[in-house]
């Protein structure tokens, strides 16, 4: 499937997710319903949008299995009550062997499951200033990308930290995707330094329109995460931003034609050629 020609309207739906599932789903619902009458087609919630904890045993305390997670079944209800395609970023499911899936769920008006994707790469690092993450101790990694239609094109799932592995979303775009979503839970310090280089980055080198929610502020939790949701076009142009990191919601008017254009212009997907690695010893001995 290539994309439609058809003009279509996308929001990002910015949240300070909470330690309470019930609040959240709430603040979503909210937050969702204000950009289907703010005309949105396609909307898209942060990664995290049930349950932002720190500790273990609140997560597994709170999360529930895919059948039983009380936060889906209601965001796939209100994506039917609004007639609206719905991403939800991330939700943690808790999984057979002890540990949670960091799993997005593409939403189709009718409230059908049309899409999963587990986030396949781990944030497990330590950050100036102390702050230390370990998401492989809880979460279980995925193992498998996902494109899914929509009715504009086809759409390419990621979850934050996915986005520093460039080849996972030049894999999407050569498997057909024309739309990339990244919704996030970005530190601060990281998205001072990062986010939106690396979302144009992306965009640029795969010719795809991405769109990225994040969470956003002080978390009841103590974590603090950036904000800024983004809407980029292919040719790297921010085309909607949350400008701060209060819950929020933003739109933009998604072009598919932008994407023939941008990769008429700089046509990369098609020259990828296979390389291999020298031997880095006898690179040494030579130079």
């Amino acid at each position: 499937m290539t994309a439609s020609g058809k003009t279509f309207t996308a929001a990002c739906v910015q949240m300070r997710s909470t330690c309470d599932v019930a609040e959240n789903i709430a603040a979503a619902s909210a937050l969702i319903s204000e950009a289907a009458s703010l005309g949105a087609d396609f909307i898209a919630t942060p990664e995290m949008t049930s349950l932002l904890v720190s500790k273990p045993a609140e997560l597994f305390e709170k999360i529930r299995d895919e059948g039983n997670d009380e936060a889906l079944s209601a965001l796939r209800a209100l994506a039917a009550e609004r007639s609206v395609w719905l991403l939800i970023g991330s939700l943690p499911i808790r999984l057979p062997g002890g540990k949670a899936a960091n799993r997005a769920f593409l939403i189709s008006p009718e409230g059908k499951i049309t899409a999963r994707y587990d986030k396949i790469h781990m944030f497990d690092v330590d950050l100036a200033g102390g702050e230390s993450y370990r998401e492989s101790r809880n979460y279980e990694p995925g193992r498998e990308a996902s494109v899914a239609s929509l009715p504009w094109g086809r759409l390419g799932l990621s979850i934050c930290y996915d986005i520093r592995f460039p080849h996972l979303f030049r894999t999407l775009a050569q498997a057909g995707a024309d739309f990339l979503t990244v919704p996030a839970a970005f530190t601060r310090q990281t998205g001072e330094a990062h986010w939106h280089t690396l979302l144009k980055a992306r965009a640029i080198e795969t010719g795809c329109f991405v769109i990225a929610p994040a969470q956003g502020g002080k978390h009841e939790c103590g974590r603090e995460t950036y904000g800024h949701s983004l809407i980029i076009a292919p040719w790297g142009e921010v085309i909607a931003e949350a400008a701060h990191d209060e819950p929020g919601v933003i739109l933009a008017e998604v072009d598919p034609a932008r994407i023939a254009e941008a990769r008429g212009r700089v046509p990369s997907l098609g020259h990828d050629r296979d390389f291999g690695l020298p031997d880095m010893a006898e690179t040494r001995r030579v130079l």
